[in-house]
């Protein structure tokens, strides 16, 4: 998949529910939970 290049034309409110488990907010970062068990930091 890191080798794939993928662009979303639109939101996807189903997807987001199958895909995310919860996002946190922090002062400088968003930490995205998916349910997968893979976390990011998104710095803001």
């Amino acid at each position: 998949m890191n080798e794939q290049s993928y662009e979303l034309e639109e939101y996807d409110e189903q997807l987001v529910r199958r895909l995310i488990e919860k996002v946190t907010v922090f002062d400088n970062k968003l930490t995205v939970e998916f349910k997968s068990g893979v976390e990011i930091d998104v710095l803001i």
